[in-house]
């Protein structure tokens, strides 16, 4: 009669002791990273914040430094700058604020260098224009604001991704967000920069309109009258409607052809695409590449794999002085 009680304490026990041994590995973890240099990543969106301990010497995220909330970005000054410290202080912890550094990814436009907000008439921190961020965050914390990077976040999506992610060690390369909206940046002698080719004319308008989500949309309305509300609806519908293939058809060889002057011009190493269009992967790139290898380019092009991590370790790397891997070749 004892038996099956003993044998589920035995099973709880055995529970409980493996959950114990995953604390102490990822705490024995955590250690490692932080006994080399450690930098906090920051990465503020229109609607989030997400931060966390980086370890500069492996481009990596120190485990269980990670915070993440939601932010309202049509709030007062001083809401958003408890939103957003709220969570930086919990990576932070116990860490010493006199010597931590942050780098922080932010979108454009803004004064990164001083730190001044130039948001207006966007719909997301309103209340920031002409502020200095740099100094207002600096206070909060009660950190020191040279220890304060603010950095463009196309240009750390690319820096995140060379760093530790699709394009490891590249001296020069570019990258692309493909989404709601189109993001580009360049690196070149370890620096990362917005390359602010959404707005770049294209056919009969501008880049963004037809490599973005509503250009998917629309083409799909246009061919068959039906409606989708985004690329992952559509990519689902593949398998058996020839209109969904087509749009992805257009759009593969729209992309190769945006692509194509630029290449030219800069010349990368390497090219790294992600996004929530790039997890359709499989059904444009292969076509982009056959399209531009036709014209003779063959510049390596990864899909991006660190999500939202790259924004958080380029952000970090900005503190690194271009690296090895990242300095020009004489």
């Amino acid at each position: 009669m004892n038996a099956l009680p003993t044998a589920c304490a035995r099973g709880e026990g055995y529970k409980k002791g493996r959950k114990k041994l995953r604390q102490v590995y990822h705490e024995k973890k955590k250690k490692r990273e932080m006994s080399h240099e450690t930098i906090v990543g920051v990465d503020i969106g229109g609607s989030h914040i997400t931060s966390a301990l980086v370890a500069l010497q492996t481009s990596s995220i120190v485990p269980g430094t990670r915070a993440r909330a939601l932010v309202n970005a049509a709030g007062t000054v001083q809401e958003v700058l408890d939103s957003w410290c709220s969570v930086i202080k919990e990576t932070l912890g116990t860490l010493p604020l006199a010597s931590t550094k942050l780098g922080v990814s932010m979108p454009g436009p803004f004064e990164y260098e001083e730190g001044i907000c130039l948001f207006q008439n966007q719909s997301k921190y309103d209340c920031l224009y002409g502020l200095n961020v740099k100094s207002l965050l600096a206070e909060q914390l009660g950190m020191d604001r040279q220890h304060i990077k603010l950095q463009n976040d196309a240009g750390c999506f690319l820096r995140g991704e060379v760093a530790g992610g699709a394009a490891r060690a590249v001296s020069s390369a570019m990258g692309f967000t493909l989404g709601t909206g189109l993001g580009s940046a360049m690196l070149a002698d370890g620096v990362a920069a917005d390359a602010d080719l959404w707005r770049a004319p294209f056919k009969d308008s501008i880049a963004e309109e037809y490599l973005s989500t509503r250009a998917f949309v629309q083409a799909y309305q246009r061919l068959s009258g039906k409606t989708v509300p985004d690329v992952k609806a559509l990519a689902a519908r593949c398998p058996h409607d020839a209109d969904a293939r087509q749009v992805f058809q257009g759009f593969a060889e729209d992309l190769a052809l945006f692509l194509e002057p630029y290449l030219r011009q800069h010349t990368p190493e390497a090219v790294i695409i992600g996004g929530n269009i790039a997890n359709a992967w499989e059904l444009f790139m292969p076509i982009t590449k056959r399209a531009l290898a036709a014209r003779g380019l063959t510049v390596p092009i990864y899909h991006a794999t660190l999500a939202e991590d790259a924004a958080l370790i380029g952000a970090a790397s900005s503190w690194r002085a271009a690296p090895a891997a990242l300095k020009p070749r004489l």
